[in-house]
């Protein structure tokens, strides 16, 4: 196989993309094209045939595209590498000018574009809700329900033929984890230590488990502490987060918390997890479900696991902020009228989507103490170098002509744990790449590597 760096590595795709180009920009002088590819998918600008009427799409419609792009996933993976953007310029002769960009340990990949995603500027550093530890609820005790002998006894009713775990395997269990198993959890593997290779391929057993529990049990050696590093997510969706607990909740709003014990999922990509550390006015031990779809919180399933097991769900609600405006404001066409009406002391992060009003000012979120994220739509801003002012910034999101004031003025703001461009239509990826690599160069990070290659096609027929 050619190496990720030779020409020939990158031909199929190139013919693909050629061939693929619209009529317009094949007549022209040269085809220009952009795209990704990384080892588990790609993005290509291509006109996919259609099948034939009354058919449904089928593998071999692609076979070419997928041929094309397994010869550069390949070669992905004997250099090691992940993701890798790229731009060629390709003559009506057949002359092509490629150009590899990437990869950075800084930079994380784009999303469906061969422009860079975020920037991270400080090495390991992580979004703010993603640092947050549970707040002390000194005053919380178990549910009045939570009765390890009535789950233990219910429990062996129920699955009068399941290998429990020893004492040793749930001591081993505690070690491993960090934590102590409060008494339920190991009431409940004292029954069953749920591991698959007890149920001797029975999954009919394995049903009857999963009703007898109300969830899909994990074995005991597959407990694991929900905390915050535990819920990945993009720099450039977390900084928009934020983590709020009402004072009437029972849940704590956080991303993770080292009190958050997994111990099944409820078959649709739900965690359920035991709460160690609970909300205002939540109990110790409590089941809260972590939802995949969402990136902080949870929500209260029971009050306790006998609660779960006998299926008596939590008739407590989640909570309510009440009056408190919001930690996170945005401003566009659809929601707040101006970026006055988000201001507030709390306010956290601010995002300006599309608008088509005048551009805004940023003065009346200067001197905000929290505020810590600010996002704006390419065009929105009446002067960018009001950025300056907001000296607590720690993600930064703009446009690529914002950045280049910023740049020109030395102006961007040196709090910045992490920055991205945000790019509309199909902009050439070279000048965003330029924006990025001066970004990373403040603060002295491994800059996104481009790697120039020519070659040869056969001419346009």
């Amino acid at each position: 196989m050619p190496s990720l760096h030779d020409f020939a590595t990158w031909e199929p795709v190139l013919r693909l993309l050629r061939a693929g180009a619209p009529e317009g920009q094949a007549a022209g002088p040269s085809v220009r094209v952009a795209g990704r590819i990384g080892r588990h998918g790609w993005s290509l600008p291509l006109r996919r045939r259609l099948p034939p009427p009354g058919r449904a799409a089928q593998d071999e419609d692609m076979r070419d595209e997928f041929d094309a792009v397994t010869r550069v996933q390949r070669a992905l993976t004997d250099a090691g590498v992940d993701d890798i953007s790229f731009t060629a310029e390709i003559s009506p002769a057949g002359k092509v000018e490629l150009r590899l960009l990437g990869p950075s340990p800084a930079v994380e990949p784009g999303i469906g574009t061969p422009h860079p995603g975020a920037l991270l500027l400080v090495e390991g550093a992580l979004p703010e809700p993603w640092r947050r530890l549970p707040d002390p609820v000194p005053w919380a005790v178990p549910a009045p329900s939570a009765d390890q002998e009535l789950l233990e006894r219910t429990l062996r009713e129920r699955l009068p033929d399941a290998i429990g775990a020893t004492e040793a395997e749930i001591t081993a269990a505690e070690a491993r984890l960090g934590v102590p198993l409060p008494d339920e959890l190991k009431a409940l593997y004292r029954v069953t230590r749920a591991r698959w290779e007890d149920c001797g391929d029975d999954y009919e057993a394995a049903e009857r488990q999963s009703m007898a529990v109300g969830c899909e049990l994990f074995a005991l050696d597959g407990l694991y502490v929900a905390d915050a590093s535990a819920r990945h997510c993009r720099w450039e969706f977390a900084a928009k987060e934020a983590v709020v607990t009402p004072p009437d909740a029972a849940v704590q709003g956080l991303v993770g918390s080292p009190g958050w014990i997994a111990f099944g999922t409820n078959g649709g990509g739900d965690l359920l997890a035991v709460d160690l550390t609970p909300g205002p006015r939540g109990h110790i031990g409590q089941i809260v479900m972590i939802s995949h779809e969402e990136n902080t919180g949870a929500t209260l399933v029971a009050d306790s696991l006998t609660d779960l097991v006998l299926n008596q769900p939590s008739k407590r609600g989640g909570g309510s902020v009440g009056d408190q405006p919001p930690a996170v404001a945005r401003v566009n066409i659809r929601s707040l009228p101006s970026v006055d009406a988000a201001a507030h002391p709390g306010l956290e992060v601010l995002s300006i989507g599309v608008w088509d009003g005048a551009p805004l000012s940023l003065a009346p979120v200067a001197e905000l103490p929290r505020l810590r994220t600010l996002a704006a739509y390419p065009g929105t801003l009446a002067d960018p170098l009001e950025i300056a002012e907001l000296t607590g910034l720690e993600f930064l999101e703009l446009g690529p002509e914002e950045w280049r004031a910023l740049l020109r003025a030395g102006a961007v703001p040196r709090s910045l744990s992490a920055a991205a461009i945000t790019v509309h239509g199909n902009q050439d990826p070279l000048p965003i790449v330029a924006i990025a690599n001066e970004l990373l160069a403040l603060w002295d990070r491994p800059q996104i590597i481009q790697t120039a290659l020519e070659g040869n096609l056969s001419p346009m027929p």
